[in-house]
């Protein structure tokens, strides 16, 4: 018998009632300005949120947007927001101002919370030049106002005091996350109450955190959500150290003056803490579980690092299946490895996570192909922790979960031992620093300048970022400067989206005109990019 009594809508609103119920005077955050905050004023911080949603008139599934740093705002936008059955629309701190007007409008966000700092970033001269309804400026140091916004407080002392509600259905959406595809054009991935609540259970499982944990913010929380530790590290009511922008050496001093027990980020966060420890002879207190996700750490990153005290954990996931989907299990004796033999164990995308009901590498039709290390496949997600669909685009959805999986696009391998390791792309995109960038998003804006004929965006590898891209351009002008045409995106996208580099030359071709990319791929990594590909 199915009834109130035994079936309740999950949500990670629960996390944070329970927390502050079990934890109420322990610290929950240490903002980056050391403000601490407990459970229990937490906990009132997004009741009062919720409630002043509800005084402006936000209806149940409509949007609100932040844009902020690591912050105790951002943490408790995302129990307030859907606390007023709302939806969170955490957006990148990284990107160009028309890109947030774009993502603005996409979502029909009702509110934009700001963070005073991140104004600029914004690019209009008062509120009304955004595509929301009111635009609220959150606490903050800077010294910056904007036409038509309300001030934080202001705006919360209108909140009508009631709590948080909880959803009445767990297949509502919670969040909605941007992410570039490989059209280049932004969409937004539904997460909806369910698929947070199992994923951060999942993740928290994952890395072991528990009430004694105490997590760094080196990911940002943007970024799906923070791999869902925003509600994961709540769940067991552990500690959140707030790092509003990462930054190597600030990250290991917080490491040193706190019990730090975790944290988590792209290569690069990896490999800039081995740089920033080596330099100052960094030895953690405690062992420090480093969870990394993207490109695998080097064998140098990890003898590093661990000789630093940080445990390293490869994961692998996507934005649209809530971050991690599988994670690389140390199995018995691995820690007694050589740096170099961990290297390229961990090297691999491991198994699916605890809450992950299946992932394969499939044939062309979804069928499993053989566990040989060699054959290669798609790799397929089936799990409750695939996103409900794209935002307001039915056949991007429907191509996306086509045959029951989610198609991640990624080529790999299944080895004997069951361990999925990625191989190739088959999307054009270009992995920098843990960001996603469209390389069709790219040339469209080359292709818009006037004195460009076509362009073609490829990877390269980065010792630092993982990947960057670099563009080969077949121009009308030969006094066209490479500088001319980086700024030129650079005024027209986030800045990390620009070419690092850009080669003037025609565009190699298959017989049916298709610009061959691996072959300029190959010449890019060949270290003569100015010669002529083969034909």
């Amino acid at each position: 018998m199915i009834s109130d009594a035994n079936h309740v809508p999950l949500s990670p609103l629960t996390f944070l009632t329970r927390a502050r119920r079990a934890f109420p005077t322990k610290t929950a955050v240490l903002d980056a300005d050391g403000t601490e905050v407990t459970y229990e004023a937490l906990a009132a911080d997004c009741d009062a949120l919720a409630g002043a949603l509800r005084a402006a008139g936000v209806r149940p599934g409509e949007r609100v947007a932040v844009l902020d740093l690591n912050s105790r705002w951002l943490l408790a936008a995302h129990f307030g927001v859907p606390g007023a059955r709302a939806v969170l629309v955490a957006l990148n701190t990284r990107l160009a101002a028309s890109e947030y007007r774009d993502i603005l409008a996409h979502s029909q966000a009702r509110v934009l919370l700001v963070s005073p700092a991140l104004v600029p970033a914004l690019g209009v001269a008062e509120a009304a030049d955004l595509p929301v309804d009111s635009v609220v400026l959150l606490p903050g140091d800077a010294d910056v106002t904007l036409p038509g916004a309300e001030p934080f407080g202001q705006w919360l002392a209108r909140a009508d005091g009631a709590p948080m509600e909880h959803p009445s259905d767990e297949n509502d959406m919670i969040a909605v996350n941007y992410t570039s595809g490989t059209t280049g054009r932004p969409k937004g991935v539904v997460y909806t109450h369910r698929g947070a609540y199992l994923n951060a259970v999942s993740i928290a499982l994952e890395l072991e955190l528990t009430p004694a944990s105490t997590y760094l913010w080196t990911l940002p929380m943007f970024h799906c959500n923070g791999w869902s530790l925003t509600w994961g590290a709540t769940v067991v009511g552990a500690t959140h150290v707030c790092l509003a922008a990462f930054d190597a050496g600030r990250a290991l001093d917080l490491v040193d003056r706190h019990p730090v027990t975790h944290l988590c980020g792209a290569p690069v966060v990896l490999s800039e803490l081995a740089r920033a420890g080596i330099r100052s002879g960094f030895v953690a207190r405690r062992t420090v579980r480093a969870a990394v996700g993207g490109a695998p750490p080097t064998k140098e990153t990890i003898a590093a690092v661990q000789a630093m005290g940080l445990h390293v954990t490869h994961l692998y996931g996507l934005t649209e299946t809530y971050g991690p989907s599988l994670v690389c299990e140390y199995q018995p004796g691995w820690t007694e490895l050589p740096a170099a033999e961990l290297a390229q164990r961990i090297s691999r995308q491991g198994v699916p996570t605890v809450s992950v009901a299946e992932v394969r590498v499939g044939d062309g039709n979804a069928r499993p192909v053989p566990a040989d290390g060699r054959t290669v496949g798609r790799i397929l997600v089936r799990s409750n922790t695939v996103m409900a669909g794209y935002l307001g685009d039915e056949e991007a959805t429907a191509e996306a979960l086509r045959g029951g999986w989610f198609d991640t696009g990624d080529l790999g391998v299944t080895h004997p031992d069951g361990y999925i390791e990625l191989t190739d792309r088959s999307k054009d995109v270009i992995i920098s620093g843990g960001e996603n960038i469209a390389s069709v998003e790219v040339e469209k804006v080359l292709a818009a300048h006037p004195d460009v004929i076509e362009a073609a965006v490829v990877a390269v590898p980065d010792q630092r970022w993982g990947e960057r891209p670099v563009a080969f351009v077949a121009t009308a002008r030969e006094a066209l400067t490479e500088a001319e045409l980086i700024d030129f995106v650079r005024a027209r996208l986030a800045h990390f989206k620009a070419p690092d580099r850009v080669y003037f030359q025609a565009l190699p071709k298959t017989s049916t005109g298709k610009v061959r990319k691996h072959a300029l791929r190959e010449l890019a990594r060949s270290g003569r990019p100015d010669a002529a590909p083969e034909t």
